[in-house]
């Protein structure tokens, strides 16, 4: 119990530090009035999104709005308790730690089902989990590099083996390739439009890819019931669109992601909500170090040092994002700011020069680079993100950039392949840490999904000793090495971070989101 006390203490102090010309143009102002919004008489919300559901598989889904409907119609062992970034239980009812962290048992709670009435028991928690570590999906190292064996030791007791103690497992259990899955999922493969679901608090009742997916509170939930009966989730092509369907009361709620001008100017409609979501989105971009060109680490070096932050900031978010110098969040214990350090604030275009020389180019023979973006994942801003940096870029006067895109599956399928050079991407955490803003794209075993090709010993090793370690004193320094080799190798250089924005009807309540960033649409209701 002492490492498990320990373990808990670490995890509230990480929550506690954690807490702490190509510019957009606003889209224009709908023709009539915004539509009243009375109760509705049938229990339901409609959110509106441009954001996309990849794949409705735990096994293999790893981007964070699926994860965010995986949250809504599945559970795990552990969750986070909203409103804040504190863990407590979700279908355990109690846990303990045995041979000084390399085991943990949890207790089931009694009489859990799945949303069709199946019952759901530490059998099906384990052979859901076994599933993830025999699939090898995209965040399947979650469960990989920590559990060497999980075993139902009856019905209602699963226990974990681990390969090593690790400080943060209880925030990995609440992470959806932890999460019991409904036995109609395929035992040996990736069932990506499966909406069988889990024991969550809704299920799935209508999916239409990209158009529409409707959920409905699942009559078999053991934890407290969804206040509204129906949500309805809506996927729209582009930001405008979203913007303006809230505007004209075709939905209740604007959700990932609004134009940065849009939502300034929604801030001033009486008749809608604008509330800030805690926490650190960061951007970055990631350079596959296997690619001629890019394979040269003078080159990445150079890219670094070419590109103006601040400038990003100004003319692409209107100032509500801020530079970003590591992929460790300012504000999160460990976090430095070693591109700063290295690079300069940028943009530094004679150190640029000087790296671009060094590998052998000049204006005459320029480095000629792709940059690719995904249209809608991130809102309408990626192009003009895109824009800017090749801009940027450009400025050396040594390379040519050629800019590419593609819609976001396909974008992840590229990814994968390792057939992007530079591609811009956002983070939104998987579990409050720094582990998880560096093993997932630095650590070999993990960073597969990036595609970069990025594999370097010494960065493996800090992680795992990292890992291991039960204090934020005894963690930092592995933390703040793995940083300055990021700076030095340059696999993936950050950009920015910030906040998201939900935008809201005035009278939908319940809207509760922290530094998970995951909206837990059951305690949406609408206000009297």
């Amino acid at each position: 119990m002492k490492a498990l006390i320990i373990a808990a203490i670490v995890l509230l102090a990480v929550a506690a530090a954690f807490m702490a010309t190509f510019k957009p143009t606003a889209t224009p102002s709908p023709t009539t009035s915004p539509s009243p919004s009375p109760t509705p008489a049938v229990s339901q919300i409609v959110i509106g999104v441009t954001d996309k559901v990849t794949d409705l598989d735990p096994a293999n889904a790893y981007d964070f709005f699926t994860w965010e409907v995986l949250n809504n119609v599945m559970e795990g062992l552990m969750r986070y308790k909203p409103g804040t970034t504190e863990l407590t239980y979700g279908i355990a009812e109690s846990h303990e730690v045995q041979e000084g962290g390399k085991v943990y048992i949890f207790h089931l709670k009694k009489d859990l089902k799945f949303a069709d009435g199946t019952p759901c028991t530490a059998h099906d928690v384990v052979r859901s989990i076994k599933r993830v570590m025999k699939i090898q999906g995209d965040p399947a190292w979650l469960v990989t590099e920590f559990v060497e064996d999980v075993v139902a030791v009856d019905d209602y007791t699963v226990k974990f083996i681990l390969k090593k103690p690790v400080s943060y497992f209880l925030a990995l259990l609440a992470t959806p390739p932890y999460f019991p899955v409904h036995p109609n999922y395929k035992p040996d493969e990736i069932d990506s439009d499966q909406t069988a679901g889990g024991v969550g608090p809704y299920k799935i009742v209508k999916w239409v890819r990209d158009q529409e997916l409707v959920l409905e509170a699942n009559p078999y939930y053991h934890g407290e019931k969804p206040k509204i009966q129906r949500v309805i989730i809506r996927f729209f092509k582009d930001a405008t669109t979203l913007r303006l369907a809230l505007e004209r009361g075709e939905i209740d709620i604007a959700w990932r992601t609004l134009n940065p001008a849009d939502i300034e100017s929604l801030k001033k409609n009486p008749d809608i909500q604008v509330i800030e979501v805690p926490g650190a989105a960061i951007r970055y971009i990631i350079i596959n170090t296997q690619m001629p060109g890019t394979d040269n680490k003078l080159v990445r070096q150079a890219l670094a040092a070419a590109i103006d932050r601040a400038d990003i900031c100004e003319r692409v978010y209107l100032n509500t994002w801020e530079p970003l110098y590591s992929l460790i969040p300012k504000g999160m214990w460990s976090h430095k700011d070693v591109f700063k350090e290295k690079y300069g604030e940028g943009p530094n275009l004679e150190l640029a020069k000087s790296l671009l020389q060094q590998a052998g180019y000049s204006e005459d023979n320029p480095l000629e680079i792709e940059l690719w973006y995904t249209p809608t994942h991130y809102g309408d801003t990626e192009k003009d993100l895109a824009a800017v940096l090749k801009e940027q870029f450009e400025a050396t006067g040594m390379i040519k950039v050629t800019i590419k895109s593609a819609e976001w599956t396909q974008y992840l399928e590229f990814t994968r392949k390792g057939a992007l050079q530079l591609s811009l991407y956002g983070w939104y955490p998987d579990y409050i840490d720094p582990d998880d803003y560096t093993t997932p794209f630095l650590h070999s075993a993990a960073n597969k999904w990036t595609g970069s090709g990025y594999a370097n010993p010494e960065v493996d090793s800090l992680l795992d000793e990292a890992a291991v370690k039960e204090t934020i004193e005894e963690r930092t320094p592995y933390y703040e090495q793995v940083q300055e080799i990021l700076a030095e190798d340059v696999p993936i250089i950050p950009l920015i971070q910030g906040k998201l924005f939900v935008a809201a009807k005035k009278n939908v309540g319940g809207i509760v989101l922290d530094a998970t960033m995951l909206f837990r649409y059951w305690l949406l209701y609408w206000k009297e």
